[in-house]
Parts: C-alpha cells; structure tokens; sequence
C-alpha cells in the first residue's frame, strides 16, 4: 500500500475543500439558498472556478460539448489510460453545499497531493465536474455522465424546461453546439476506471459511529402508480359489514408492505409517498384510492421478488374485501454494482485510515450509474450529519473529510502502483 498523504496534509486539505465548498456555494441562482442548474450562468461560473483550480494544479483543462468540466494530470506517459475522478456540480433547488461538490474538490485534492511532490503515476489522473446529474432543470438525470459515455437519446434535445427552454436552446445560447454533443462521449481505451466520493445521503455510518464507507451497489428502483377501486357510498347510511372502502384496503396493504418489506432483506425499501381519496369528501365512503409506490434495492432480484410479493398482497386485500387493484410501472432502472475489485481496493484503503471498514449500498442515485455502462466504478461515502441531504442543513465535518482524503490518496497511489 502506497504511503499516501499525512494526516496534516490531509487536515489542510480538508479545510481547503471546506472553503471551496463555501465559495461554490455562492453561486447560486436563489439568493440565500443554493440552486445551479444545467446550462444556466451559475453552472458556467461554477466551471470556471472549478477549472482555475485545476490550472493551478498544472491540470490540462476543457469544457466538453455537454458542459462537463474536465482536468487531466498527466501519467508516466502522454498516452497512459485515465483514472477517471469526479462527481456533480449542479443542485437541486434550495440544496445543500456538499451533495456531487465534495467528490469534485476532495478529487483536487488527491492531484493536488501528487503536483506537490512532482510525482506522475502509470495512469493518468482527471477529474471532471459532470454538468447534471440531478435533472433539476429538464426533468433528465445523468446529462453529464450520459454524455460521457454517449448515452444521449436524440430526444433529450427537444425537452423543455419551465420556461419552454429546450435542451439545443440551452445549449446555443451558452455556445455549445448539440449537433456535436456526441463529441463528450470518451473512447474505451481512455478510461481504465471511475471513483467517486460522495457523502453518504443516509444515517448509515452515522449509526455505526464511522467516517467512511464502501459502497456495494447503487440500488434499483421501480416506481408504479396504484388504484385501489371500491364503491363509494353515504357515510352514515352503509353499514360496516357492507363498505367497499378503498381508502381502508390501501390502509391495511400500506401497513402489509412496511411489515413485508421489513422482514425481506435489510437493504430493501419500499415507500408510498402519495396518496389521492376520492372523492374526498368527508361524509363520503372513499370510492376509489390512486397512490405510489417506490421500491428500491441494489439486487435487482430480490427487488422484482418484493415487488410482486407487495402486489400479490394487494390483490389478496382486495379480493377479500371484494374490490379491485390494478398498477402501473411508470420507472425503472436498474441496480448497479460497484466493481469487486475496486470495493475491496477501497476496503483496504478505508481500513488503513479509519482502522475499520463497513460496506453499504446506496439509496441514492449517482453518475457512477451511467459510467458504469463503459468503465468499473467503485464509490466511497462520506458521513453526513443525521443523513440530511437535498437540504440546507446538509453538513460534514472537516474531520471526515480529512480522513476522506487520506483514503483517497492511499486508493489513487495504490491504484498506480499496481496499473
């Protein structure tokens, strides 16, 4: 294992990031909030500053045709593969300051430590900035890494922000041209992997008491609108044993789903987060129940045998109660697996620095997922405080970046040493 950074390196590496974390920031579209999206002023600015500090890096800088910003520390030999380093610069809207930004900067702080010792390694190093992961302004995830990897539908072009802003409008006023967007997309042969940090979204290592965590696998989701259809009736004139209530059936599968979904495997979730009465009235037995369901896991089939154990349920409810259910699958993609080989690079890396290590899927989604249609991918997260994120209250201590980045640093050299 490579000797990697020292821990008083990595301290003021930390606050460097912590201090960039804040200046990035205060690009923001919403006054005292945090929002930057595809393609608008901030994202450029945000590139911008991004960019500076990889020139000061002695990093070879570009913007790609899809708005990426990318750096490139060069390896042993002009032509050497890339180690592929990086994570979002886009938000949500009123979002916090370290969800994709802290991948991007502590990713600096890893060339940073390697330009200061004037040391190359077998493979070359880039990091890149990806211009939309979160979707924010057209209702599309992954803009960024999709372009990366050429996964662009033609169709991507004509959606529309809410402004009727088409994705080639976007693109022409900042200067890019969408005929050539397939340009972004990288050769295989350039790539050898792609590791990104991420905080972690989730209480996971906050309740095991630890800084840092290997990522397993990045779940998959299916997404279904469901309709429980009864009869509705008077409130006061139709007797219990008689109801066809389908507010009180979809009550009883909700309760049914959290105990199935609790009992299968840990890394399961499942979660109705809307629900429409009708007709909604309040001396009215509801007729007819539409509300959503959202299951996740990073093992596709333990996902889909969940999944149709809820739905059998359901059915099971309604046939007892002489009503009906029917669904619809409106979203899917599927899990994605962190590469074993990096997962274990990463173990030992996590386990010099911390003394101890800890695997944990991800509930969240990340560009890891569209990269990994080209290149291995391995993430490591980030502790952050009570699992808050999307939020303004999302917060990491410099403390656990600082260790973050020594397990970076052993990663990327051992990496190196052994290309």
């Amino acid at each position: 294992m490579a000797a990697g950074i020292s821990a008083a390196a990595a301290e003021l590496a930390a606050a460097r990031v912590m201090a960039r974390s804040d200046a990035l920031a205060e690009i923001s579209a919403t006054p005292g909030q945090l929002t930057r999206v595809y393609l608008s002023a901030e994202h450029l600015r945000a590139n911008q500053r991004v960019g500076d500090w990889m020139r000061s890096l002695g990093m070879a800088v570009w913007q790609d045709s899809v708005g990426n910003i990318c750096g490139r520390y060069e390896g042993q030999t002009p032509d050497a593969p890339a180690l592929l380093l990086g994570s979002h610069l886009d938000t949500v809207r009123n979002a916090g300051r370290y969800d994709g930004m802290l991948g991007v900067l502590t990713a600096l702080e890893v060339v940073a430590h390697l330009h200061a010792q004037q040391r190359r390694l077998p493979v070359a190093i880039e990091v890149i900035g990806f211009a939309d992961e979160e979707g924010t302004r057209f209702g599309i995830t992954l803009l960024g890494s999709k372009g990366v990897t050429g996964q662009w539908p033609v169709d991507w072009l004509t959606r529309t922000d809410a402004d009727g802003i088409s994705v080639a409008q976007a693109l022409r006023h900042v200067g890019l041209d969408p005929e050539r967007i397939g340009e972004a997309r990288r050769p295989q042969h350039e790539i050898c992997a792609y590791l990104e940090l991420h905080i972690e979204q989730g209480p996971c290592l906050e309740a095991a008491g630890l800084a840092l965590g290997v990522v397993t696998a990045i779940n998959g989701a299916r997404r279904l609108n469901c309709t429980f259809s009864g009869e509705a009736g008077h409130a006061g004139t139709v007797p219990m044993s008689q109801r066809k209530d389908a507010l009180a059936a979809a009550a009883e599968w909700m309760v049914a789903a959290e105990r199935l979904t609790r009992e299968s495997d840990p890394h399961l979730v499942a979660t109705v987060g809307r629900i429409d009465s009708l007709p909604g009235a309040v001396n009215v037995i509801p007729g007819q129940v539409q509300l959503s369901l959202d299951v996740r896991g990073p093992q596709d089939g333990p996902l889909a045998a969940l999944l149709a154990t809820l739905l059998q349920q359901a059915q099971v409810i309604c046939a007892r109660r002489g009503l009906r259910f029917a669904s619809e699958e409106f979203y899917r993609i599927d899990a994605t697996a962190c590469d074993d080989e990096i997962q274990q690079r990463w173990h030992r890396a996590v386990t010099r620095v911390q003394g101890s290590t800890i695997a944990l899927p991800s509930g969240a989604g990340h560009d890891a997922i569209a990269i990994a249609h080209h290149w291995p991918v391995g993430m490591l997260f980030v502790r952050c405080d009570r699992g808050i994120s999307h939020h303004p209250d999302e917060s990491v201590t410099s403390s656990d970046v600082a260790l973050a980045i020594r397990a970076y640093c052993q990663m990327v050299e051992s990496w190196g040493a052994t290309a």
